[in-house]
């Protein structure tokens, strides 16, 4: 099929299969990230490779591993793994790139590939470099070869052994019939007799059938928070459909949302090694999130919104935390520094464990703000980024914006945020405030710009 160059996104590659993604798109990637991969230098390069559980990867990946062999590059390929597993064989093995076929949180009919070079996912212009080699086929040929391994009993005995489970935890687990079924369960259960696992969904199924696997919407989250209740478990965890997302819910069955789970591996990261620590988090966190890493000495640090973005900031800033509201959270104490929500389930577990409060005691103790949920205002893709920069403009003269990414405006008592989705022709908004009084003027205030921008804005 002619290859539609909408597939190659910001951070990966994405599309429906069958009409944007096929074996032959797959063979021509792989293609030109092996050759992108031998003109950085690596004259054989190696390359990890795994996929999902959709029905529709086993056939990707053998293609896309018959394209990266065509060019010389020697093929890890570790079968059907969560995407955090792939990189920490990536990481094992050293290998110079690595490449997951996943649809990560998206509808069963999609799919596609996350790629990533020398231990850093690969985003924005690199990504189209990638799409630039294949429109031209400017391919390296090569004879390369490739070979099967089985990394599972290696992560789960890596990561089992880092986290101590002080007292008794009884923790649901809803895989969502998603890639982290092949493995969250065994690796919960390594963690010792103390932790008891409650699981559903954690049957691997890649179309998906009791509800779709993303945490983020709270709909997904409706069987979980039902069984934690109902089980008088400690708290209970989910994970989206590739596993670099985490969701959680408390033993009351209420949502911990990405921030409130980064704020509590934040104070367990300053407790364990104190003070000065620098925390990585994605503009559209709570400020609770700040406020509670600056009380216990640590250094709050806003990113730009998007996995990879979060990532090459952590490195920079030398930080051992990351993540994202999405749950995309990034650990690097003595670890690899990728986004991984199989170990943020451990620690999760670990730290319940080790805390004589129930998870949403501990919790009760952070600032208070009421905020929106993410909104989304239509735009085109050329206005959307003019729109941004017009909003940073408006609202310097009379409040602080922090620009990193969008507009956060803030207000004495909260902030809003405008920012471009890098993924779809939208404006993105997020509103917080102490009060919820002050929560409706912030939201009047900035809403009322935008629609002066000609943008429509549902109530």
């Amino acid at each position: 099929m002619p290859m539609n160059p909408h597939i190659f996104r910001q951070y990966d590659v994405r599309g429906v299969v069958g009409q944007d993604i096929d074996a032959g798109v797959a063979t021509d990637l792989g293609r030109a990230f092996g050759t992108r991969l031998r003109r950085e230098g690596f004259s054989r390069p190696r390359v990890t490779l795994g996929r999902d559980n959709r029905l529709s990867s086993d056939e990707l990946a053998s293609a896309l591993r018959s394209g990266l062999t065509s060019v010389g590059a020697q093929v890890i390929d570790v079968g059907m793994v969560p995407t955090p597993v792939l990189y920490f064989a990536s990481a094992v093995a050293e290998a110079d790139g690595a490449i997951q076929v996943t649809g990560s949180h998206n509808p069963p009919e999609y799919n596609g590939f996350k790629l990533s070079i020398g231990g850093r996912s690969i985003y924005g212009e690199t990504i189209q470099e990638v799409r630039r080699l294949i429109e031209a086929g400017d391919f390296e040929v090569g004879q390369g070869g490739w070979e099967s391994k089985n990394i599972l009993p290696t992560y789960i005995a890596d990561l089992s052994g880092r986290f101590p489970v002080e007292r008794p935890v009884r923790v649901v687990v809803d895989c969502g019939n998603g890639t982290g079924s092949v493995v969250a369960v065994d690796l919960l259960q390594a963690l010792g007799a103390k932790v008891g696992i409650i699981p559903i969904f954690c049957e691997s199924d890649g179309t998906f059938p009791n509800h779709h696997p993303d945490p983020v919407v709270d709909e997904n989250l409706a069987d979980l928070r039902a069984r934690v209740v109902e089980s008088g478990a400690d708290l209970g965890i989910a994970f989206d459909g590739d596993a670099d997302r985490i969701g959680a819910v408390d033993e009351r069955g209420e949502i911990v949302r990405g921030d409130t789970l980064l704020a509590l591996f934040a104070l367990d990261l300053l407790e364990r090694r104190g003070s000065g620590q620098k925390v990585v988090f994605d503009v559209k966190c709570s400020q609770a999130l700040s406020e509670v890493i600056e009380g216990a000495g640590g250094v709050p640090i806003m990113s730009a919104t998007g996995h990879s973005l979060i990532k090459e900031r952590m490195k920079k800033e030398g930080a051992l935390l990351a993540g994202e509201l999405s749950g995309h959270i990034c650990f690097g104490e003595d670890y690899y520094g990728f986004d991984d929500a199989l170990y943020a389930a451990c620690l999760l577990i670990s730290i319940v464990s080790r805390s004589p409060e129930p998870m949403s005691q501990r919790i009760a103790t952070f600032p208070t703000f009421v905020s929106t949920s993410e909104l989304r205002y239509p735009a085109s893709e050329e206005r959307k980024w003019k729109i941004v920069d017009r909003a940073v403009r408006h609202f310097s003269t009379e409040h602080d914006v922090v620009d990193v990414d969008g507009a956060r405006v803030l207000f004495d008592d909260g902030w809003g945020l405008i920012r471009a989705s890098n993924t779809e022709p939208v404006l993105v908004a997020r509103y917080e405030a102490r009060t919820p009084e002050a929560l409706e003027r912030i939201r009047e205030t900035m809403e009322g710009w935008v629609r002066a921008q000609g943008i429509p804005v549902s109530s």
